[in-house]
């Protein structure tokens, strides 16, 4: 199982560091463009719908119920699933709602020709750590699933990682708008990402301290819980309002289908 530890955190490290990404687009491509971040949302909650009820959902039954029995195992796993979207409730309370780090902020928009750079500066850095706040546990995620299962783990990063991009570009637009410094916006937004690995690297303390298959199960459920909460709280909520309707469940469903695929094939 350790055996993956250095593919599990270079797959936690890209998702987080898709953050960048979004900076890169929001100096040097369209951040405004509707109908992609529309899709691109989409296709990230299709992705992390399918794969937690499918598969990870799935997989941490089995492994409980192989020991604690079907029952007592069910019973252990649903406990562990709402554990996990309680985990990101709390998260979200703590974060004002205005500074979401899953939402593009209207402030952004609003406040593009503002003179007062300082107060969009605050913005970008208040946003950066909304954002590092929400990519702990996400890390956490990924990582422990990277290290159970490869091929599930990159399905996962894949999907955070595109729903990371928006995030970058939360923090990279403000900052570039106070200061006309690309380096800097663009830092920032890689900055964000940052506590992704982070949280992986807490994982695998935790996962060293004490293992067992029976906490590989919970963690699984957890898991399923953090994303299926972040799909419909924010996900699909944000893609629609950033684009038509039709194209946020063109976006969902071909997320489900190329999920669906890689676990056919691959």
């Amino acid at each position: 199982m350790f055996d993956n530890f250095w593919y599990a955190l270079a797959l936690t490290s890209f998702a987080g560091l898709s953050t960048g990404i979004g900076g890169l687009i929001s100096i040097f491509g369209r951040p405004d463009s509707k109908r992609f971040l529309s899709c691109s949302l989409g296709f990230s909650a299709g992705v992390m719908i399918y794969v937690s009820f499918v598969e990870l959902f799935a997989q941490s039954l089995n492994i409980i119920a192989a020991t604690e029995g079907k029952m007592l195992g069910m019973v252990y796993v649903n406990l562990a699933f709402f554990a996990g979207m309680g985990l990101i409730v709390i998260i979200d309370r703590l974060v004002p709602s205005f500074e979401n780090p899953h939402e593009i902020p209207e402030q952004i928009s609003k406040d593009a020709d503002n003179p007062d750079s300082a107060k969009l500066i605050r913005l970008g850095l208040l946003s950066a750590l909304a954002i590092s706040l929400h990519n702990f546990p996400e890390g956490m995620a990924t990582f422990a699933a990277s290290m159970k299962d490869t091929e599930l783990g990159l399905s996962i990063a894949l999907a955070i990682g595109i729903h990371n991009i928006p995030e970058g570009i939360a923090v990279a637009v403000p900052i570039y708008q106070a200061t006309r410094n690309k380096t800097k916006a663009i830092g920032y937004s890689f900055l964000a990402g940052a506590c992704e690995p982070i949280g992986a690297l807490f994982a695998f303390a935790l996962m060293s301290f004490y293992w067992s298959e029976f906490l590989v199960g919970l963690i699984l459920a957890a898991v399923a819980g953090v994303m299926v909460f972040i799909s419909f709280d924010q996900l699909l909520p944000n893609a629609e309002r950033y684009g038509e309707h039709h194209y946020s469940v063109y976006g969902l469903v071909a997320g489900m289908m190329v999920m669906a695929s890689s676990l056919i094939f691959f």
